[in-house]
């Protein structure tokens, strides 16, 4: 039977460690029964050859181009900081910090 990341995070660590009793002996696996939840669901995905971590997307923005204009900021953010200009350096860190808000919002 094949899991997901998701499922495993959602499984109790009852039913986890039978999972673990099925899969035999593996090294990752070694001392299941007494292993807690946050170690047992990275071994077992280790196992199954799963990615062990939930994956985000970003929905609604055009994440490459928000990324694009960050790193466009930041190159005048680093010639406002060596020109010595606070105001402009000021502004331009308000507008990377708006910008990486966006992309926080629209992760999902």
């Amino acid at each position: 039977m094949s899991y997901t990341w998701e499922e495993l995070h959602k499984t109790p660590v009852k039913r986890l460690r039978e999972i673990a009793e099925e899969l035999g002996e593996h090294e990752e696996l070694h001392g299941y029964l007494t292993m807690h939840k946050e170690d047992l669901v990275p071994a077992l995905c280790h196992v199954l050859g799963i990615e062990d971590h939930a994956h985000r997307e970003i929905v609604g923005v055009n994440k490459s181009a928000i990324k694009a204009r960050i790193r466009v900021l930041k190159a005048r953010r680093d010639e406002a900081l060596a020109a010595g200009d606070p105001v402009q350096l000021k502004r331009i860190r308000r507008k990377i910090h708006r910008l990486k808000r966006k992309l926080h919002k629209a992760t999902v």
